[in-house]
Protein backbone atom coordinates (compact mmCIF):
# COMPACT_ATOMS: atom_id res chain seq x y z
CA UNK A 1 0.00 0.00 0.00
CA UNK A 2 1.31 3.72 0.41
CA UNK A 3 3.05 5.41 2.24
CA UNK A 4 1.80 8.97 3.72
CA UNK A 5 5.20 10.46 1.86
CA UNK A 6 3.75 8.56 -1.41
CA UNK A 7 0.58 9.99 -0.60
CA UNK A 8 1.56 13.31 0.18
CA UNK A 9 3.46 13.31 -2.69
CA UNK A 10 0.82 12.54 -4.85
CA UNK A 11 -1.77 15.70 -3.22
CA UNK A 12 0.73 17.97 -3.95
CA UNK A 13 1.15 17.11 -7.50
CA UNK A 14 -2.63 16.60 -8.19
CA UNK A 15 -2.63 20.31 -6.65
CA UNK A 16 -0.13 21.56 -9.05
CA UNK A 17 -1.38 20.04 -12.11
CA UNK A 18 -4.72 21.54 -10.98
CA UNK A 19 -3.93 25.49 -10.34
CA UNK A 20 -1.75 25.49 -13.36
CA UNK A 21 -4.63 23.99 -15.72
CA UNK A 22 -6.99 26.56 -13.90
CA UNK A 23 -4.48 28.91 -14.47
CA UNK A 24 -4.34 28.54 -18.38
CA UNK A 25 -8.04 28.76 -18.55
CA UNK A 26 -7.70 31.90 -16.93
CA UNK A 27 -4.90 33.34 -19.94
CA UNK A 28 -7.02 31.57 -22.11
CA UNK A 29 -9.91 33.41 -21.74
CA UNK A 30 -7.82 36.51 -20.83
CA UNK A 31 -5.86 36.29 -24.20
CA UNK A 32 -8.99 35.89 -26.05
CA UNK A 33 -11.34 38.78 -24.21
CA UNK A 34 -7.60 40.86 -25.22
CA UNK A 35 -7.73 39.96 -28.56
CA UNK A 36 -11.55 40.98 -29.79
CA UNK A 37 -11.52 44.16 -28.01
CA UNK A 38 -8.42 44.76 -30.14
CA UNK A 39 -10.28 43.95 -33.03
CA UNK A 40 -13.06 45.33 -32.39
CA UNK A 41 -11.39 48.80 -31.19
CA UNK A 42 -9.45 48.66 -34.66
CA UNK A 43 -12.80 48.25 -36.69
CA UNK A 44 -14.22 50.91 -34.68
CA UNK A 45 -11.14 53.38 -35.73
CA UNK A 46 -10.94 52.19 -39.23
CA UNK A 47 -15.76 53.44 -39.36
CA UNK A 48 -14.64 56.68 -37.91
CA UNK A 49 -12.17 57.07 -40.63
CA UNK A 50 -13.82 56.04 -43.21
CA UNK A 51 -16.70 57.98 -42.26
CA UNK A 52 -14.84 61.03 -41.62
CA UNK A 53 -12.61 61.01 -45.08
CA UNK A 54 -16.61 60.69 -46.87
CA UNK A 55 -17.86 63.78 -44.58
CA UNK A 56 -14.21 66.16 -45.53
CA UNK A 57 -15.24 64.83 -49.63
CA UNK A 58 -18.70 66.06 -49.66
Amino acid sequence: MFEFQQYLAFIIGMTVITMAFWLLIFLVGFASYWAVGGAREALKEKKANRESLEESQM
